[in-house]
């Protein structure tokens, strides 16, 4: 069989659905099946997994947004029929679904549908978003929370398929530090001890500003070394975040990156003292079990699928309160005459056996089952 997935709409893989694809490429199963990924010229490389029976076609067209979607509404369906596809995956259907399908198709959702009119300003797209998924054969949801955010969006129960994200245990694992004041990061020389949250700079649902808050009152409390790293290409209403950290008292210790390429995400986490992940509307929470993979403890929202994902492994708070927010911190981070080192042990151990039920290859081997079962 002849799969097509879909790479439009990805960020040049600098998003969760693109990297989504590129691990996914990465771990599929040696079978008959032909892998071929589409989407625009410039990204013929990123998506490289190295294996014959994956390709890549690049298509020339104007790297825009617009100019995407009015090639899945002009162009999609004739592609479609004349690459012989047997089935066609979508990873990023917030940003780009056609409005035929043309051949038999499976939609990957990893965001909470309900809730993304709240962090878009996309809002004409995302009102067809419903109508389209359920045209779709099947839809794979990220998660038990997704499913059920999507059954109640009226889309039938037996149409999804709950296939969780991997996690590469080869690039996210604990790496030893010395005690010096710095870790260098290409671009960024970071100075230590530092807090890290690792997530797109979006106002309201990533919860930038309460961590913010939560942070000051941390300091203000304990007057500790540490910096607060925010690492994340902006999004909607990403001004109001750093407003709050102009105006906090403590923004000399707050480090804004920006975008943070993902190949460097091991180190920034292996070096922080904890991960604080207090967003509210996450439907994949990856990044926390990133964090836990690379050996540090996690405090996160008990809100979205969080719960779900981090399991037993993390500490959870309510993200709407700064005090709860600074509480976590305070338990977990390493401070002078604050005997916290077997909590942090206990917990970190806990994580690294827990993320052993996340994998890229199982993930990958039912996906394409789930692609095979809409071609019989």
């Amino acid at each position: 069989m002849n799969f097509g997935i879909d790479t439009f709409g990805c960020d040049h893989g600098r998003s969760g659905p693109g990297s989504y694809v590129q691990s996914l490429v990465r771990n599929v199963p040696e079978s008959t099946h032909t892998l071929e990924l589409f989407g625009p010229e410039i990204d013929r490389y990123t998506y490289n997994s190295g294996q014959a029976s994956v390709a890549y076609r690049g298509l020339s067209m104007a790297d825009s947004l617009m100019a995407e979607r009015v090639w899945h509404l002009t162009s999609f369906p004739s592609f479609a029929r004349k690459s012989r596809f047997d089935a066609v995956l979508f990873p990023s259907p917030t940003k780009m679904l056609p409005l035929k399908f043309a051949v038999p198709s499976v939609v990957m959702v990893q965001d909470i549908v309900s809730e993304l009119y709240r962090d878009s300003d996309d809002a004409v797209y995302l009102s067809l978003l419903k109508g389209r998924l359920r045209t779709a054969n099947h839809i794979i949801a990220a998660s038990n929370f997704i499913r059920d955010d999507l059954v109640k969006q009226k889309i039938n129960e037996s149409r999804i398929t709950v296939v969780h994200h991997g996690i590469d245990t080869s690039l996210f694992y604990p790496r030893e530090y010395s005690n010096s004041e710095a870790v260098l990061i290409h671009p960024f020389s970071i100075r230590r001890p530092y807090i890290i949250y690792a997530s797109r700079v979006a106002y309201p649902g990533k919860c930038h500003v309460e961590l913010i808050r939560g942070f000051n009152l941390f300091k203000e409390q304990t007057r500790a070394p540490h910096r607060l790293v925010l690492a994340g290409a902006d999004g909607v209403n990403a001004d109001i975040v750093h407003r709050e950290v102009i105006t906090s008292p403590w923004s000399s210790d707050i480090l804004l990156t920006g975008y943070f390429p993902h190949q460097n995400l091991p180190e920034l986490y292996a070096a922080a003292d904890a991960c604080i992940f207090p967003s509210a509307s996450e439907g994949v929470g990856l990044p926390v079990l990133e964090a836990m993979a690379s050996g540090i403890p996690v405090a996160c929202s008990s809100r979205g699928a969080l719960p779900e994902i981090a399991g037993d492994a993390a500490v959870y708070f309510d993200q709407n309160s700064p005090e709860e927010i600074a509480s976590a911190i305070r338990s977990l981070v390493r401070l002078p005459g604050v005997s916290n080192e077997t909590r942090r042990s206990e917990l970190t151990a806990r994580a690294l056996e827990h993320i052993k039920k996340y994998s890229w290859q199982d993930c990958a081997a039912r996906t394409v089952s789930v692609l095979e079962s809409v071609c019989r």
